[in-house]
C-alpha cells in the first residue's frame, strides 16, 4: 500500500501539468476540495495542492502535456537517470536541484510514458496518501508488460506479482523487498482493455484518488467538465472504481476501497 514513509523505488509525488493552470485548480478544487497554495513567485507558477493544509499534489504550468506525471523515489537522481537511458528510457528533463527541497527528473519510458524521479532533500514527498482526495493507487498503462516490468525493475527495483480475480490476472507491483505491503499499483495490457481500446489505446500512467463515494464524485466530475471512460463499477476485492478525464484531457481514477482489503 502507499505510505508516506517513502522508500526507494515507491511513488512519493505526483504533479498535474499543462497550460490551463488556472483550470485545472479550478476542476479539482470543485472535485476534491483541495486548495492551491503557489510555491512563490520564482517558481514560474508551480504549486501545491492542499487538503486540510497537507499536500496531497502539485500543480506544474510548464509541462506542456496536460497529463498527470508520477514520481519514484531514487537515493541518487542522476544514477538513476543514467541507468534508465542504458535500459532504453529518453530523458525529458534531466536531474534539477530545486533548492534545498530535493532534485527532480522526468523521463519516458521504453514505451514513451513520461515518469519522475525525486530524490529527497527537505522535502521528502507528499504529506498525504490513502486517504479521500489523496493518491491510493497507481496504474501503467503499457502495450507490453514483460518489457516495462523489466525496465522498472532494472531502474527502480520494482517486483511484480500475478494476482487472480474474478475479471482476470492482474499484475502487481511493489518495491524492492517489501512484498504484499509494498504494493502500489499494477500494469495493465493497453490492447487488451476495454476502455482503451475504445479510445485509441494510448500508453499513460493513471493514478487512483480515494473518494468515500465513487458514485457522487463521478457526477461531481461530470457537472465540472470531465468525461467519465468507464463509470463506477464494483469490482470484488478491489472496491468501486470509476476512470475520469478531466476537462483539459488527464486521465485519472477514483476509488473506494473494499474494506476486505484494508
Amino acid at each position: 500500500m502507499l505510505t508516506t514513509s517513502f522508500v526507494d523505488g515507491g511513488p512519493d509525488w505526483i504533479e498535474i501539468g499543462g497550460p490551463d493552470a488556472e483550470g485545472a485548480v479550478a476542476f479539482y478544487r470543485g472535485l476534491f476540495g483541495w486548495e492551491f497554495r503557489s510555491a512563490g513567485p520564482q517558481a514560474g507558477g508551480y504549486g501545491f495542492f492542499e487538503l486540510d493544509g497537507d499536500i496531497v499534489a502539485a500543480c506544474n504550468p510548464a509541462q506542456e502535456a496536460t497529463a498527470w506525471t508520477l514520481y519514484f523515489q531514487s537515493p541518487d537522481a542522476g544514477a538513476t537517470v543514467k541507468t534508465a537511458e542504458q535500459a532504453g528510457a529518453t530523458v525529458i528533463e534531466p536531474p534539477t536541484r530545486g533548492m534545498e527541497q530535493g532534485t527532480s527528473a522526468v523521463l519516458a519510458d521504453p514505451a514513451g510514458v513520461p515518469f519522475g524521479i525525486w530524490e529527497p532533500g527537505r522535502r521528502k514527498g507528499l504529506d498525504r496518501v490513502m486517504t479521500a482526495g489523496s493518491l491510493c493507487w497507481a496504474e501503467l498503462y503499457t502495450p507490453d508488460i514483460a518489457r516495462a516490468a523489466a525496465f522498472f525493475n532494472t531502474v527502480l527495483g520494482w517486483e511484480t506479482e500475478a494476482l487472480t480475480f474474478p475479471t482476470g490476472v492482474y499484475t502487481s507491483l511493489a518495491t524492492a523487498g517489501t512484498g504484499e505491503e509494498g504494493t502500489f499499483g499494477g500494469l495493465v495490457s493497453v490492447a487488451d482493455d476495454p476502455v482503451e481500446a475504445r479510445s485509441g489505446a494510448r500508453p499513460h500512467w493513471l493514478p487512483c484518488f480515494g473518494t468515500d463515494d465513487p458514485d457522487a464524485t463521478v457526477s461531481r466530475a461530470v457537472e465540472l467538465g470531465a468525461e467519465v471512460r468507464m463509470p463506477a463499477n464494483s469490482i470484488p476485492g478491489v472496491g468501486r472504481l470509476a476512470r475520469l478525464e478531466d476537462p483539459y484531457g488527464a486521465r485519472f481514477a477514483v476509488l473506494k476501497g473494499d474494506p476486505r482489503q484494508t
